[in-house]
């Protein structure tokens, strides 16, 4: 890896292209460097791990906002929307396909400086693919750019920290990916990255407080933008530049300003794309560093025994993991039964609590309305809080995949006055927990949360052309869509009219 510092310089500075970041990216996305075979089978798994939790979200209403929106935009060619027949704009296939994705919190993670889902880089480049007639292998060459980018930005620049949300580095990733599967040249990726970055910056507002349903469109709007971004800049326009170093770009006023300066990882000439294989899944539906501590309460409940002793629990964990999903975010709304399933899914507090009486994480059940309002929850749920700790910290930051960690020490006080302890550092299912996720997994997953929206043929349909996708020639990916069945469809919630019809 080459490691690029990436500054504020004053316009009078006339900073060369070839120096600045979104060049930089344009260049690893045009490298002709052939993709491991490692990265492709996790690229196939990560495309199986999407289809899972957009079945598992088909139902939902935001699920079903943006399906009515994207079915008002038929194409020819076009794009699949999933679950249903027929052809529609890739753009809008991509928003309808990425807020499935998201709803439930449910797919894949990384963190490091910056929190990222890389996953979501996947409904933007197979819409695109499916109405350019794109080949299998080059879709699979587009979606390990785009992972390689989103976390590359995600190791060397903080967005949170200055409350710009994450998909600020969804939007570059997106225009690289779609640059290397479009076989585009170096120059267009690099005026569709700045474009796509002047497009997608937002406050984390969206992740604050009562979380509303944006938390899934987000991602699905910075998709859509890019793929905008790479459309007028495949047609020569340009964008604004330096974006990132501009003395009125992204660092001078969004991040740390003009004096700091970032360091950017990104592959050196030649070098493969891996980044896909640091990035990990989820077992359970919850935001991703309450993962570990899901599996840590499953494991305590038997010691702690009777939940009604209990005096009090101390998280000791991360200052992200407090501060965003713990009691230093300062949200009363994370204590609150009536509070949103957004918001409970960021809510540490309330999954502990809950993963501790029932040992188990279901994506439905643990959200339900009555089993947040159960007296006992509460009761349980006002007793835990969190704490930071610097070596948890030190940790989160490790640049060591063998120390790097997103876990906690659980510190129970039972009203006795004796303390039980345990600790997690990575969730069961990461790739050094103690079940990681495989293929096998990974395909029982999917047919674990499709199998009550998707007939078995279906299924069985799915998973063989998804897992021979290199293989698939132009015209072929459309099925990469899963169709659900249409009595399930029709448990959908009744989406009132909007303006696309």
């Amino acid at each position: 890896m080459l490691i690029h510092s990436v500054r504020t310089h004053r316009s009078a500075d006339q900073l060369p292209r070839t120096e600045q970041l979104a060049y930089k990216i344009a260049q690893v996305a045009v490298d002709p460097v052939p993709v491991p075979a490692e990265t492709e089978a996790m690229v196939i798994n990560r495309m199986i791990d999407n289809a899972a939790v957009s079945a598992a979200a088909v139902l939902r209403r935001p699920v079903a906002t943006a399906r009515h929106q994207a079915l008002a935009h038929r194409a020819r060619p076009g794009a699949t929307v999933f679950g249903v027949d027929g052809s529609y704009s890739a753009e809008w296939a991509a928003w309808a396909n990425g807020v499935a994705v998201r709803e439930l919190d449910f797919h894949d993670t990384f963190l490091a400086a910056e929190y990222s889902h890389p996953g979501d880089n996947i409904p933007p480049l197979v819409a695109v693919a499916q109405q350019l007639g794109a080949r299998g292998s080059d879709l699979i060459r587009g979606v390990a750019t785009a992972y390689e980018i989103q976390i590359d930005l995600a190791r060397g620049i903080c967005l949170h920290e200055h409350k710009i949300d994450h998909v600020a580095h969804l939007g570059p990733s997106v225009a690289a990916g779609l640059g290397t599967m479009l076989r585009l040249d170096v120059d267009t990726i690099y005026q569709a990255i700045g474009q796509a970055l002047h497009l997608t910056t937002a406050t984390r507002q969206s992740r604050k407080g009562s979380i509303s349903s944006w938390k899934a469109f987000a991602p699905a709007h910075a998709a859509k933008v890019a793929i905008e971004a790479v459309d007028r800049a495949m047609r020569g326009e340009n964008s604004p530049a330096p974006i990132w170093e501009g003395e009125d770009g992204v660092i001078a006023w969004l991040l740390a300003g003009p004096e700091h300066v970032y360091q950017v990882p990104l592959p050196a000439p030649g070098e493969p794309k891996r980044a896909i294989l640091d990035s990990y899944t989820k077992e359970h539906s919850a935001e991703y560093q309450s993962q570990a501590p899901i599996d840590l309460a499953r494991r305590l409940r038997e010691r702690i025994g009777d939940l009604d002793q209990v005096a009090s629990i101390v998280l000791h964990t991360s200052h992200h993991t407090h501060v965003v999903i713990g009691t230093g975010s300062g949200d009363p709304q994370k204590f609150d039964p009536d509070a949103s399933r957004e918001t409970l899914d960021h809510s540490l507090p309330y999954i502990f609590a809950v993963a501790l009486q029932d040992g188990t994480w279901h994506h439905e059940h643990s959200y339900a309305p009555e089993r947040a309002h159960r007296p006992d929850t509460v009761e349980l749920w006002q007793k835990v809080s969190t704490v930071e700790d610097p070596e948890w910290t030190r940790r989160y930051h490790s640049i060591d995949p063998a120390e790097k960690a997103f876990g906690a020490r659980a510190e129970v006080t039972l009203k006795s006055g004796e303390v039980i302890t345990d600790e997690l550092a990575v969730a069961d299912a990461h790739p050094l927990g103690a079940r990681p996720f495989g293929r096998e997994q990974y395909v029982a997953k999917f047919n674990g949360l499709a199998e009550s929206v998707v007939d078995a043929a279906e299924r069985r349909r799915f998973l063989d052309a998804v897992q021979r996708v290199s293989d698939l020639k132009g015209g072929d990916l459309g099925a990469l869509n899963v169709r659900v069945r249409s009595e399930a469809l029709d448990k959908a919630p009744t989406i009132p009219s909007g303006i696309f019809r």
